[in-house]
């Protein structure tokens, strides 16, 4: 689903004067190889989840510059004719790699990797990061979401409080993804099959003399699924009471009561006994209020009765910690038919890069088909199946484990070749359904909301040394 409006210029400058710079420079035509990769998990969580990378293709196939943006690029005075010429009749001719959506990621992982010329596959790096930044992000918190919910259906209800539009849109997307029964997103159910979930407004209630009229002509209405907002005035003296007046006479098939204020674990208690002591034990209790995994973990260890969450505005802007931090980097090019693998050194440890072309391996138990630990390799690099194979923590190399009886995936999947593109994006409930059984398999331990076991991410002992070799040398390192 993408909306009809040309996101080309939706970049940042520096990326167009680097195009002009490498078309004056002779370079343009040069082949670089940029990775996409995360340095830190949002929260202090045990894992991320990829999402957006349906948005990405969508982008990349639509990808060109109108007559209006070369006029605006002309007015900037900065670029040459020969730069625009360029832009009128340019065509995406990059390879592009990478993980499918859904998938459990990890630090310093190339979870996407472009080919290609450097000055179209530099140019493609804002929106690449935009996309996958904000869906990952919003993926990532309404994992932890869930999980804290214990089972319990949540609901996404933030699309007045998202940062856009398309904040409020792709988020819902990406929230459904991370294992959210629906949004309160009209759009994102019309446009993408989510299903559209949602109840009542105080102002229904202000509309009425009082809250028992207001509740039974919503009833009448909607008596297949009724469910009540009881906080307008007083949860346990009008709310509720009025609420099971209205159960007792029209007699919907499916009732609920919503509290969106006040102490959810103290009212959802009351509420329950007073619901069961009247004979209405098959009426769920939905909660809302400003919740995120946190406070939803701490209200049911109190003993709430709650059926499901509305999460709103904590979810969809990933309120505790904001920002993804996905880059892009250059990780080689090719020169004179061979690959000439780079680095970015940092004083910042945690800033440098991964040199070269690489391929992203995960290695799973055989006969659990539990993952045991990621592995980055060299491209061409092959993993030996029918054996010990020793893996170590890259930055502590004495911390080794031996690992065998397992298989090796390649977690990345072609997705353009020369332009064109090879991959079939799965639909929505696919991509849930898929990240559900991934994050299924993980270990228990990573999936803590706070100080979760540490995932192995290891480097071939390859792309470690050519890592180390280039960190000593300072030089540019060819292999094959």
């Amino acid at each position: 689903m993408s909306y009809k409006r040309n996101l080309t210029m939706l970049t940042d400058f520096y990326e167009i004067t680097m195009a002009n710079g490498y078309l004056e420079t002779g370079m343009d035509d040069t082949i670089a190889y940029f990775d996409m990769f995360f340095r830190r998990i949002p929260d202090g969580g045990g894992y991320a989840i990829m999402a957006g990378l349906e948005q990405v293709i969508e982008y990349l196939k639509d990808l060109k510059f109108t007559d209006e943006d070369i006029e605006y690029l002309r007015s900037k005075n900065s670029f040459s004719e020969k730069f625009l010429k360029y832009l009128e009749s340019f065509e995406f001719k990059c390879d592009v790699w990478a993980v499918p959506e859904g998938t459990p990621i990890f630090p310093g992982e190339p979870i996407l990797t472009v080919r290609g010329p450097v000055i179209q596959a530099q140019f493609i790096e804002t929106m690449i990061l935009l996309i996958i930044n904000h869906q990952s992000l919003i993926a990532t918190k309404a994992s932890r979401i869930v999980r804290a919910s214990e089972g319990r259906p949540v609901m996404e209800f933030g699309t007045r409080r998202a940062h856009s539009n398309s904040a409020a849109i792709y988020g819902a997307r990406a929230a459904y993804i991370g294992g959210c029964a629906g949004t309160a997103c009209v759009i994102a159910d019309e446009d993408m099959e989510i299903p559209a979930l949602g109840t009542m407004a105080h102002s229904w209630v202000q509309m009425f003399d009082d809250e028992y009229e207001a509740f039974k002509a919503y009833a009448k209405i909607y008596p297949d699924n009724c469910t009540l907002l009881v906080d307008t005035y007083n949860v346990l003296k009008s709310g509720v009471p009025a609420a099971i007046k209205v159960f007792d006479e029209v007699k919907p098939e499916k009732k609920g009561i919503r509290i969106d204020s006040g102490d959810i674990a103290y009212l959802t208690k009351k509420a329950r006994a007073m619901l069961d002591e009247a004979g209405h034990s098959d009426c769920a209790i939905v909660v809302s209020n400003s919740l995120d995994e946190y406070l939803i973990r701490d209200i049911l260890h109190e003993g709430a009765c709650i059926d499901s969450f509305g999460v709103g505005e904590r979810l969809i802007t990933a309120r505790t910690e904001p920002v993804f931090g996905g880059v892009y980097k250059l990780a080689a090019i090719e020169k004179e038919g061979r690959l000439v693998p780079k680095i970015k050194v940092s004083e910042n440890v945690e800033k440098i890069t991964n040199p070269g072309f690489k391929s992203l391996f995960r290695l799973f138990d055989r006969d659990t088909d539990e993952p045991l630990a990621d592995l980055i390799a060299l491209d061409g690099e092959v993993i030996p199946e029918d054996g010990e194979y020793e893996i170590f923590d890259p930055k502590a190399t004495w911390k080794k484990k031996t690992v065998n009886n397992f298989y090796a995936v390649n977690l990345r999947k072609p997705v353009f070749v020369g332009g064109e593109c090879v991959y079939e994006s799965p639909t929505i409930g696919e991509i849930r359904e898929y990240c559900r059984r991934e994050l299924d398999g993980l270990w228990a331990e990573m999936k803590r909301l706070e100080n979760p076991q540490t995932y192995y991410v290891d480097l071939s002992y390859e792309l470690w040394k050519l890592k180390s070799d280039m960190l000593s040398n300072k030089t540019e390192i060819e292999y094959k």
